[in-house]
């Protein structure tokens, strides 16, 4: 779409509402693709920090997808009219941490957009704010960040990313192959073909392999604090994406601590390049 006659900025302001259950069957389905060994989610059991991504599906009819699995534009989210769509980066503060059990409601609304032109070509950045309650009050606040974007030309490879990293206290390698790729587009019902459809993510836009979900790498990095400190309250995240990871290799993820309550926390792709910088803070 994108028409001429279409100002994406109108879109700011636009406001959704959805419901939903914490339950504890994702829970498990989670615990198992990061190969923990948690004990079976009881009822009043807390969510770990970020979990919460795994409710409020996109439970959209399948003659209402777009080509590439995502949802047709045009409804909550901007008509772009641009074929990449990437989930670049989150700040996720915690109140308290939504219960098994509990009844939950998110209200989201369109933050920003910005339109630039770049090397890379036309760029859209959606900004979505997100607030979640549970009946104790707001639990979540989160502003998440979508970059819209065109297929690159033959040879536009990933900008170069400075190598220098500080020493990790603690760190972990993951290997991402497709069935870890396919669970986790399971449990958040996320049919985007990027993540599962090798012949489309190659030969349609362009990727070397399947890529690694951006909200799996966070996930992921809170999962390796969570091992180094004991299940502590995390109380802010922040992370951004600075370069996609494949499942053409495996990465490796970091962490060190700033302070008693602050942690920096990274991941590495094969070649030692920085791909997600993030951050964390526990009570």
């Amino acid at each position: 779409m994108n028409d001429s006659d279409v100002n994406l900025r109108d879109w700011i302001g636009r406001e959704r509402v959805q419901h939903d259950q914490i339950t504890a069957a994702p829970l498990a389905g989670l615990s198992s693709t990061l190969d923990r060994d948690d004990p079976a989610p009881q009822l009043g059991d807390v969510l770990p920090a970020c979990w919460h991504w795994l409710f409020f599906l996109p439970r959209i009819r399948t003659d209402a997808l777009a080509a590439d699995g995502h949802a047709i534009q045009g409804g909550f989210m901007p008509p772009t009219g641009l074929p990449r769509r990437m989930w670049a980066g989150s700040r996720v503060t915690f109140a308290h941490a939504p219960r098994v059990g509990d009844e939950v409601q998110r209200v989201s609304r369109i933050a920003d957009v910005t339109e630039k032109h770049g090397a890379s070509g036309r760029l859209v950045f959606v900004t979505v704010h997100h607030e979640i309650h549970t009946p104790r009050g707001l639990a979540i606040e989160e502003a998440q960040d979508l970059v819209y974007r065109e297929v690159p030309k033959a040879n536009g490879g990933a900008s170069p990313v400075s190598p220098d990293v500080p020493e990790a206290m603690f760190s972990r390698v993951i290997r991402p192959d497709p069935v870890l790729l396919f669970r986790y587009s399971a449990l958040t019902f996320n049919s985007h073909r990027i993540h599962y459809d090798r012949p489309y993510v190659t030969n349609v836009e362009g990727y070397p392999g399947l890529l690694v979900h951006g909200p799996l790498i966070a996930t992921l990095l809170l999962d390796l604090l969570r091992r180094e400190t004991g299940d502590a309250t995390v109380s802010s995240f922040t992370f951004k994406a600075q370069r996609p990871l494949f499942d053409t290799a495996a990465f490796s993820i970091h962490g060190r601590a700033e302070s008693t309550t602050h942690f920096s926390l990274w991941a590495l792709d094969a070649d030692g390049q920085r791909a997600v910088q993030a951050s964390a803070t526990i009570a």
